[in-house]
């Protein structure tokens, strides 16, 4: 009986996998990093063990100082998450050969599935389809388009789709290095490329007596950069044929290689229904939550208790209803994806209190999926307000989940949540998120692999009007709130004049550009320029609300520093105040290329003295485990190179000049 279980992991599914042990009355251990010593899997857990340093490399991927770390801590058992090494058949062999109970497959069916290679092999024994391999060296023009394929990866890490044999060169090696730096293996494969093709998945489930449980397929089509974004079950691609076809190759696949404990097997399916094996994640998804809210199963449950040595009934319980989850992260879709860094100040859903920012609406995954009114939603997060977002993990924040009877529902449910909810703090895919649910291609089911890159849903959802009223909320509440704390005549309004004067005039950027905001309020109430359909219903410092052309708008505002959050129905919106006066030395050299976010640079492609056109890649700086290209504005001459190949840059640095 398993009665201490350390969790060699961090973030979401740590917390994720205490809240399990809480129910069962395990008690539960946390590894941190430097980075990750206030994080709120190590307040949650009963002991936690220091991992030195701040890098993966240094800290979760560390088998051995994890197993030193159950050791110390008098823990019997190991549970891997997601990530990390969760797939290292190495480090499943070092927990068990401590004597402790490691939570998943055995070290054999890991390495076996470790290699996409020998992978397929396998499959196309046990008469599982695949797509065939090909030899990154023997490609042929009548071969493309090909995928580009990393043997151990994972996350979208080490992929290239590639059109051009002139392109396959440098693609494979871009390829090879994203992957030996993510997974320390650099080995990529090629298999041909499937246009329009879906991502969907069998959740399994594996005693071990025999027994193998399928559930109904997850569609994660959904992806940008070969990463997933939004998952749901059931997909509204597969019949009941089709879904009967995929838990039989996903059976077949478990049974072959002996598989116990929770485990997804991947399949690629063509627009003509033909479906095709990819991998087999020999762990727990990010996507699990989809399958236990359809199933009222705790998976991290079964997965504690198979390791256990407790057997499966004869058959899974019926799934009912329909989850989409999606996935919260820091990042700007309109800049290529950029992730962003930064404090986290809030994150709540709609009816959540400013201290619940990373707890379920409702915890109880059999109630959450049995309830049609309040128990509809879901938000899994590894980090709370003031967490401060960094480039040394993935920048994902949460996932949120909605469940509904149909998939209409759950989708409706899903955007209203999201699009209500108080997100503040760095940059993220909220707004794409909402358009993605509220597009009618999606809602009618169209939504394969390429759904983002042929949809241009990266616009905010508050247009420039709704910015601009934004603005003036955010105006009006810093009065309020600099009236309140004035020490003579408190509450009344800045600027207020017995006699008309000049307005008071502030300046924010925002989403779409700076916006400066000219107004007064006096005894006839609200003048400000621009706004003339706008009257002025309630001030404070916190809530506005503004008569826009006879209809009603209240509007929260939420100040941290210069940063000001403006949420209402028009849609969220971001504002930084935009000092008066410039301070000496802000401002840079024109032409110069600066850093979007803190990395570390880790090539660069130029020299001094190059012409250089617009769009070209001139550095590539690495951060949140993806690399990213930073390209030239416009066409000219590099004429400084302020960076090499190492450097650890911040936001904001000049990384070169061109001109």
């Amino acid at each position: 009986m398993i009665t201490r279980l350390l969790v060699a992991n961090r973030g979401e599914i740590a917390r994720r996998v205490v809240r399990t042990c809480r129910a069962l009355g395990v008690s539960p251990v946390a590894v941190f990093s430097d980075p990750d010593a206030g994080a709120p899997h190590v307040a949650e857990s009963d002991l936690a063990v220091r991992l030195p340093g701040a890098t993966p490399a240094d800290t979760y991927l560390r088998s051995d100082l994890l197993v030193r770390a159950a050791l110390d801590a008098g823990a019997d058992a190991v549970h891997p998450g997601y990530g990390f090494l969760s797939e290292n058949a190495d480090f499943a062999r070092a927990v068990l050969d401590a004597g402790l109970t490691w939570i998943g497959p055995p070290p054999e069916v890991i390495a076996a599935m470790g290699s996409k290679v020998e992978a397929k092999e396998l499959m196309a024994g046990a008469g599982v389809p695949v797509l065939p391999e090909l030899d990154p060296a023997e490609v042929t023009e009548r071969d493309l388009p090909v995928l580009v394929k990393a043997s151990a990866g994972g996350g979208g890490r080490g992929m290239r789709v590639v059109r051009s044999l002139a392109d396959l060169p440098a693609e494979i090696a871009a390829a090879e290095a994203e992957a030996a730096s993510a997974f320390g293996d650099g080995t990529v494969f090629c298999e041909p490329y499937v246009e329009r093709g879906r991502h969907v998945e069998v959740q399994v489930l594996a005693d071990q007596h025999g027994t193998v449980w399928a559930f109904d397929e997850r569609d994660c089509s959904l992806q940008r950069r070969h990463q997933k974004v939004l998952e749901e079950t059931p997909s509204p691609a597969v019949d009941e044929k089709l879904r009967a076809a995929l838990r039989s190759a996903a059976t077949a696949a478990a049974t072959t290689i002996g598989y116990v404990g929770a485990g997804t097997v991947e399949f690629l399916l063509a627009p003509d229904g033909q479906f095709f094996f990819l991998e087999t994640n020999t762990r727990l998804q990010v996507e699990h939550p989809v399958t236990e809210c359809v199933t009222g199963l705790d998976l991290v449950r079964w997965q504690l208790a198979i390791a256990e040595g407790a057997r499966l009934p004869a058959t899974p319980p019926p799934a009912r209803g329909h989850a989409i989850e999606v996935r919260l992260y820091a990042e700007v879709p309109a800049e290529g994806w950029r992730p962003s860094t930064g404090p986290l100040h809030r994150l709540t859903l709609p009816g959540q209190g400013a201290d619940d920012s990373t707890s379920t609406v409702d915890s109880s995954v059999v109630e959450f999926q049995a309830g049609e009114a309040d128990h509809g939603l879901r938000l899994d997060s590894g980090i709370v307000g003031s967490t401060v977002v960094g480039t040394h993990y993935d920048p994902m924040l949460a996932k949120v989940i909605a469940w509904g009877p149909t998939r209409t529902e759950a989708a409706r449910r899903l955007a209203a949540a999201l699009a209500g909810a108080r997100v503040h703090g760095p940059a993220t895919n909220r707004d794409l998120l909402v358009r993605v649910l509220r597009h009618p291609a999606f809602l009618a089911g169209d939504a394969d692999t390429a759904f983002l890159t042929s949809h241009d849903l990266t616009a905010p959802l508050a247009d420039r009007r709704a910015q601009e009223l934004s603005a003036l909320a955010a105006a009006l509440a810093d009065a309020a709130a600099n009236a309140a704390r004035a020490r003579v005549q408190p509450g009344v309004p800045a600027g207020w004049r017995n006699l008309p004067s000049q307005p008071e005039r502030k300046k924010y950027q925002a989403p779409e550009g700076e916006l400066e905001i000219a107004y007064r309020v006096d005894r006839d109430g609200l003048t400000a320029e621009g706004f003339s359909d706008v009257a002025l219903v309630e001030h404070g410092a916190e809530r506005v609300v503004l008569d826009v052309a006879g209809v009603r708008v209240p509007l929260s505002v939420t100040a941290y520093g210069d940063e000001v959050f403006v949420d209402s129905a028009l849609g969220p919106v971001a504002l930084r105040r935009v000092p008066r006066f410039a301070e000496p030395g802000e401002a840079v050299a024109e032409g110069s290329l600066l850093a979007p976010m803190p990395g570390s640079v880790v090539a660069v492609e130029v020299v001094e003295g190059d012409q250089v056109h617009s769009g070209q890649s001139l550095v590539v700086l690495e951060a949140m485990k993806m690399r990213h290209a930073v390209r030239a504005p416009g066409d000219g001459v590099l004429r400084a190179l302020r960076v090499a190949v190492g450097d650890q840059v911040d936001a904001g640095t000049v990384l070169a000049v061109v001109s």
